[in-house]
């Protein structure tokens, strides 16, 4: 049986650890969440906007401390901008999917939350991964 390449192994490791983090940054994001819209009384969008760059602090800090080993970007001020920046995507599908489930659809805000949450974890991993975090496309699996 032959053992998988340690760019695949590197690359398991990897989302494995960014799940684990992204976790983490979205209890923090959905605590946010529920205390502005819940507590605080505001519209669910831009509270929305506040966890989510909250969360996204949160994510940068544990990836880049237990999961990305390896930076494209050698300046940390610049790679946060970039790792926030390319969360745009995340937060515009976040928007999508909190706007169709509880407008549309008719969808309580914290499983709305869920499931904008399930929609934008694959795109941030891919992205923040392949443009901030590994250095050239021989090492990618």
């Amino acid at each position: 049986m032959n053992a998988a390449p340690p760019s695949k192994l590197r690359a398991v490791r990897e989302l494995l650890g960014y799940g684990a983090a992204s976790a983490i940054a979205l209890g923090v994001d959905v605590s946010i969440l529920a205390l502005l819209a819940g507590r605080g009384g505001w519209h669910y969008l831009p509270a929305s906007v506040v966890a989510f760059i909250s969360g996204g602090l949160v994510a940068y800090t544990l990836s880049v401390t237990f999961v990305f080993q390896q930076h494209r970007v050698p300046q940390r001020s610049l790679e946060l901008f970039l790792f926030l920046s390319l969360g745009i995507a995340g937060l515009a599908v976040n928007a999508l999917v909190l706007s169709l489930a509880i407008e549309v659809a008719g969808i309580g805000l914290l499983a709305a939350k869920f499931c904008a949450a399930a929609c934008t974890f694959a795109t941030n991993f891919a992205l923040r991964r392949n443009l901030l975090f590994t250095p050239d496309a021989a090492a990618r699996p």
